[in-house]
């Protein structure tokens, strides 16, 4: 009985110490910038951005992201919350750009037109919150990014 639980304790150990190998445990944090945020061309009353993220990978293997879950504040309202899971591969020591276009909730948007209409400014505050999911054994990415938009960018 002695013997057999010996065997226990090391094929568990063996499985433990086999699925830490494949976590790399040299394995550093992408980073993640806004590169753009603009207002597009609505076709539609709703109005619709395009967020551009620029992704760095500094580690040897290449960096797989299953998907992204994102939410934008604009001047305090919350008005777009989306996902993504058609995303690229980021090579080994690479870098990559993820464009995401995403049309406001109308709804949660009237506060927000409220606000722009009452104070007539050109640049209002955004801030982004996005979760990158780069697989089941490694922890979310979790970026936030505050900054300004230009109400200019509607125009064109």
């Amino acid at each position: 009985m002695i013997r057999f639980t010996r065997i226990i304790i090391c094929l568990t150990l063996f499985v433990a110490m086999s699925g830490c190998a494949g976590l790399e445990p040299g394995f550093e944090t992408p980073t993640v910038g806004v590169s753009s945020f603009r207002i597009l061309p609505s076709k539609g009353v709703a109005p619709r951005f395009e967020i551009g993220l620029h992704i760095v990978n500094p580690n040897r293997t290449e960096l797989k992201l299953e998907g992204l879950v994102y939410s934008v504040t604009l001047e305090g309202h919350k008005v777009l919350t989306g996902v993504a899971n058609d995303l690229p591969v980021i090579e080994a020591y690479g870098e990559g750009d993820v464009v995401l276009i995403a049309t406001a909730d109308l709804l949660n948007s009237i506060a927000l037109f409220a606000t722009l209409l009452q104070s007539q400014q050109e640049n209002f505050d955004y801030e982004l919150d996005a979760k990158l999911d780069i697989g089941s054994f490694r922890p979310r990415i979790h970026v936030v990014k505050k900054g300004e938009i230009s109400l200019q960018g509607a125009a064109r």
